[in-house]
C-alpha cells in the first residue's frame, strides 16, 4: 500500500500536537495525508474540531481532543457535559474515529483565574461522568494537560514538588486520576531554561548531546538530558503526594528555528538538533533514571509553523513543517502533503476508508 493511504503501519511511537492558530495551513484532508505519509499515528488536538476528527476517519490515528479553558466553567453542569460530548466526541466515535483522551483546559494553574482554577476539578469529574452516562467511561480518559510552572521546586529531580498555591487543588486532582487511571499530562520546555540562562545552562544538556550529566545527590541517578530530568521530578512530586500509580506523559515539547533577538538558542539547527535526538530515544523506547522500564510518551509541540500565534517570535516558529508541507529542518521525517487541487479526490480517499473502516466494525459486531 503506498504511503499516505489506510492506515499507519509501523506507527512511530511519538505524537504531535496539532495547533491551528494560522490562515496559511492546509486543509485537514491534506494534512491526514500527511501525518500517515509519515506514519504518525497520535495525535493532540487543542479543541474537537469536527473538520479535522472527520479527516481522518479510517486512519487508526488515535486523538486527544481539548475543551478549552473558556469552555471549563461551564463543564462543572452534567449536561452542559453531556451535550459537548454528544456534539463533539460521540458523532465521531460512532463514525470510527479513535478518542481516546479529552483534555479539560490546559495550563490552568499557569495564571491566576480563580474561577478557572477551581471550575477545574469539578468539571473534569462532569465529563468523566457523562462520559459513563453515554457509556463510554473506560474508553476515553479524562485529563488536563499542566504547565511545568506547577512545580515549586523542580531540582535535584527527587526533591519535586508542587507549588504551595497549587497542592490544595493538586491533591484531589491526583486522587481523581488515580481512581480514573487516567495519566497526568506536563508540557515541558527545556529551551525555556536555557533561554531564561544560556551562560549557566549547558546547551548539550538540554539538546539531549554528549555531556557529563548531572547526578541527583540523593538518588546517585545521573541525568544526560533536562528533559528525563524534569519529567522525574514530576513523579516524584507526585509521588511526595501519595501516589506511586499515575503515568506522566509529556503532552508538549519542542524547541522553537527562530526567534527575537534576545531569545537565545532559537535556531533551525537546535530545534533540528532536539527533535532528532529526541525521535531516536523514543523509537529506542527509552524510560528515564526514575522510570526505565516506562518508554517515555511525549507529544511534540507542534506540527506546523502558527503564524497567527501571539507572543514573541519563537511562539510562531515551534512547527516540524512549513504550512507548504516542507520540513522546516531535517531530521528525516519526509512526509507528503498532496497539492491543493486534489483536495476533493483526497476528501472522496478518505470517504471511502471511513466507509470500508465502519463496515468492519459492524461486521466484527454482528
Amino acid at each position: 500500500m503506498m504511503a499516505g493511504q489506510g492506515r499507519v503501519a509501523e506507527a512511530l511511537s511519538i505524537g504531535v500536537n496539532y495547533g491551528q492558530i494560522a490562515n496559511n495551513l492546509p486543509s485537514p484532508a491534506r494534512v491526514s495525508w500527511l501525518l500517515r505519509s509519515l506514519k504518525i499515528s497520535k495525535v493532540k488536538l487543542f479543541d474537537a474540531d469536527p473538520h479535522v476528527l472527520r479527516a481522518f476517519l479510517g486512519t487508526g490515528v488515535e486523538f486527544v481532543v481539548g475543551i478549552g479553558n473558556e469552555a471549563v466553567p461551564a463543564m462543572v453542569s452534567a449536561a452542559a457535559a453531556q451535550v459537548w460530548l454528544q456534539m463533539h466526541v460521540v458523532p465521531h466515535l460512532r463514525a470510527g474515529a479513535r478518542i481516546t483522551c479529552i483534555t479539560v483546559g490546559n495550563e490552568v494553574f499557569k495564571g491566576n483565574d480563580s474561577v478557572l482554577q477551581a471550575s477545574l476539578l469539578p468539571a473534569m469529574r462532569s465529563v468523566h461522568q457523562a462520559l459513563g452516562a453515554l457509556g463510554l467511561q473506560g474508553r476515553v480518559n479524562v485529563t488536563t494537560a499542566h504547565s511545568l510552572d506547577i512545580l515549586g521546586v523542580s531540582y535535584p529531580p527527587s526533591a519535586g514538588a508542587f507549588h504551595p498555591a497549587a497542592v490544595p487543588h493538586v491533591q484531589p486532582f491526583l486522587s481523581f486520576l488515580s481512581a480514573t487511571r487516567a495519566p497526568f499530562l506536563i508540557n515541558c520546555y527545556p529551551y525555556f531554561a536555557y533561554k531564561d540562562d544560556p551562560a549557566r545552562v549547558p546547551l548539550e544538556y538540554v539538546l539531549f548531546q554528549p555531556n557529563a550529566g548531572v547526578t541527583d545527590p540523593h538518588t546517585r541517578l545521573t541525568y544526560d538530558n533536562m528533559l528525563y530530568a524534569q519529567v522525574d521530578a514530576v513523579y516524584a512530586a507526585i509521588q511526595a503526594l501519595g501516589h506511586t500509580d499515575i503515568d506522566v506523559k509529556v503532552s508538549e515539547t519542542g524547541w522553537p528555528s527562530r526567534g527575537d533577538p534576545d531569545e537565545a538558542g532559537a535556531t533551525p539547527e537546535n530545534a533540528g538538533t532536539y527533535i532528532g535526538n529526541l525521535l531516536r530515544r523514543i523509537e529506542m523506547k527509552q524510560g528515564t533514571p526514575l522510570r526505565p522500564q516506562v518508554p517515555i510518551d511525549v507529544y511534540v509541540f507542534a506540527l506546523f509553523n502558527e503564524n497567527l500565534k501571539p507572543g514573541p517570535a519563537s511562539e510562531r516558529n515551534y512547527g516540524l513543517f512549513y504550512p507548504d508541507g516542507k520540513p522546516v529542518y531535517n531530521v528525516g521525517l519526509r512526509g507528503y502533503l498532496p497539492p491543493m487541487a486534489s483536495d476533493a479526490g483526497t476528501r472522496q480517499v478518505i470517504h471511502l476508508f471511513a466507509l470500508i473502516a465502519i463496515a468492519s466494525v459492524a461486521f466484527a459486531l454482528s
